[in-house]
């Protein structure tokens, strides 16, 4: 004896119309985040000059040894 219950067209219809939602609701989501830390990294990018490191202020306080 087996009791379950018929999944009707009116559940699929329901269950498609929610998925495609909710895949929407995602991606829409996921790109908002997406462009507002790539605007965030951009404006972080464009504040701070660039930094030198250690061996570049080495290389540039040598003498030259040309000549």
């Amino acid at each position: 004896m087996t009791v379950g219950t018929s999944l009707t067209p009116e559940f699929w219809e329901r269950f498609a119309l929610l998925f495609v939602l909710a895949m929407g609701v995602t991606f829409v989501l996921a790109a908002t985040f997406d462009a507002l830390a790539v605007r965030l990294l951009r404006s972080r990018t464009q504040r701070t000059p660039p930094r030198t490191t250690h061996l570049e202020q080495r290389i540039d306080h040598r003498m030259s040894t040309h000549g």
